[in-house]
């Protein structure tokens, strides 16, 4: 194998993506706003994407947080251009994708553990143990993670929709408990959570709301709702943050496939040990030039300039090498349906 390194819910949805007309400032031609929905994980940096590449170009396309499953589910019903996920679709899910698939990488981040615990300043580390025992319901007061902590109660926030940040937590907790998790994009936690919510800013309101909260959010939610972080545990017996810089070094030696799906990456020799990839899901096939080559002036952008907007957000780039074979690809690949 070749590796390159380092129902109404359907309608409300596309009322949301509705699609209108505009016009490229490089000709008169006039294009249909290209319409994307799916991972909240990635959202901050869509959106960022959305506001650059306008003021840039004078083209707008328009991005929706509805979740990876649901991003997925909306290429399949083809009710937008392309799907934001940290999911890999299934070989189920690829085969009812009749116009083909291109995968591609757009960058980095890590899911931050976040809580809400008044009156307590120090910083809170956890053990690779002890977050497993957390999200397992065997440690449900704060003073059993450490003596100096309150008597309080561990209210568990998660996620609720198929989500790619569901996989990462539980893919990461199957990997260090050797099997004894089940991966899943909607975990069954085995005990009584205290809430269970769609998308990361609603689980990030929760925990901000819910005195002896913890939950998990990508790392700008965080930021934006002012929650505090947990050091945690990593493979070389660290505690660490999640910083861009830490979500580096656990990416530094990441491989990617032939069709831009990654390697293992679920316990990271060093860094942050909880991250994921991102990745926007195109068609091979559209039904017009004007979108072919609307989608193809957009990826171009994303995997160059695009990218230098990343580290500020708070998410990795793609490797230059790797960015260069995806917009190989996708010139060579990407076409008008027959």
């Amino acid at each position: 194998m070749k590796t390159f390194t380092i129902g109404n819910w359907q309608r409300i949805v596309a009322t949301t993506l509705t699609a209108t007309t505009i016009t490229f400032t490089t000709n008169a031609a006039s294009a249909q706003l290209l319409k994307g929905g799916g991972a909240t994980f990635s959202e901050p940096l869509y959106q960022r994407y959305s506001a650059e590449y306008e003021r840039e170009t004078g083209i707008k396309f328009q991005y929706t947080s509805i979740g990876s499953g649901g991003g997925i589910r909306l290429l399949i019903n083809k009710t937008v251009d392309f799907a934001g996920t940290t999911l890999i679709p299934t070989p189920i899910e690829k085969n009812q994708m009749q116009d083909g698939l291109l995968i591609v990488p757009t960058g980095g981040g890590a899911i931050a553990i976040v809580y809400n615990l008044e009156d307590v300043t120090a910083d809170i580390k956890l053990s690779r143990e002890q977050l497993v025992q957390i999200f397992t319901g065997q440690i449900a007061n704060w003073n059993q993670i450490d003596s100096r902590f309150p008597n309080k109660k561990i209210q568990v926030v998660v996620q609720s929709d198929s989500s790619g940040t569901n996989l990462t937590l539980t893919r990461y907790l199957r990997k260090i408990t050797c099997g004894k998790i089940e991966a899943s994009r909607e975990p069954n936690w085995g005990f009584q959570v205290f809430a269970a919510l769609t998308q990361d800013s609603a689980v990030a309101g929760e925990v901000r709301r819910i005195d002896g909260a913890i939950g998990y959010v990508q790392t700008s939610f965080a930021r934006q709702n002012n929650l505090p972080t947990a050091r945690i545990e990593n493979r070389a017996g660290r505690y660490v943050e999640p910083t861009v810089a830490e979500t580096e070094k656990a990416l530094a030696n990441i491989k990617f496939n032939d069709d831009f799906t990654t390697e293992d990456i679920d316990d990271p020799e060093d860094g942050y040990p909880l991250v994921s990839l991102s990745w926007l899901l195109f068609y091979k096939k559209y039904p017009n030039e004007t979108l072919v080559q609307a989608n193809k002036n957009l990826l171009t952008w994303i995997l160059t300039k695009g990218q230098g907007f990343n580290r500020e957000l708070g998410y990795t780039k793609i490797p230059e090498d790797t960015a260069k074979k995806v917009i190989e690809t996708v010139n060579n690949e990407l076409r008008v349906r027959p």
